[in-house]
């Protein structure tokens, strides 16, 4: 692997880490509203995929001058296409870990530290359900699965430029 290719992987996860906070911080705080997982994950995804098209535009995938400009609707669109399958496979392994492994059940220690910053923070919950805490585990072990998809995508093809 090429020295630049390194440097833009490492570049890709600096934006895919604020791409994941975002998105997860959306995700939580409509999860916490009552809303279901599913659509709060949609919405976390149309978000930060705004944000990853933004930042992998002028920090990852720079234009190079040297080749055919880019149209930038174009490049959102295939932006959203492309983590279209990352969010296809978040959300089929969001319904594996939550509905049928029900893994909540395998991190109570979870709901436990949760529970303990309760005293800190007012708006945690002092207990919570296996149901509650898998819905908060899921999407942190979803990462390791979506984010090398979403690079080799997106640098083959969201961002690549022709030749002139």
């Amino acid at each position: 692997m090429k020295k630049s290719s390194v440097i833009q992987f490492i570049k890709f996860g600096l934006v895919g880490v604020s791409n994941t906070l975002v998105n997860y911080l959306v995700y939580v705080i409509f999860v916490s509203l009552g809303v279901h997982y599913v659509i709060a994950n949609a919405l976390g995804f149309i978000i930060s995929v705004l944000n990853a098209y933004f930042w992998g535009s002028r920090f990852v995938f720079k234009e190079d001058e040297t080749k055919e400009k880019r149209v930038w609707w174009k490049v959102l669109l295939k932006t959203y296409a492309s983590y279209a399958l990352g969010f296809g496979i978040n959300t089929v392994l969001l319904v594996l870990w939550i509905d049928i492994l029900d893994i909540g059940a395998y991190f109570g220690f979870v709901g436990d530290i949760i529970g303990w910053a309760s005293g800190f923070i007012s708006f945690l919950p002092e207990k919570m359900t296996a149901g509650e805490i898998s819905e908060i585990i899921a999407p942190i072990l979803n990462i390791f699965i979506t984010v090398p998809i979403n690079f080799v995508i997106n640098k083959f093809w969201a961002y690549r430029q022709k030749d002139k």
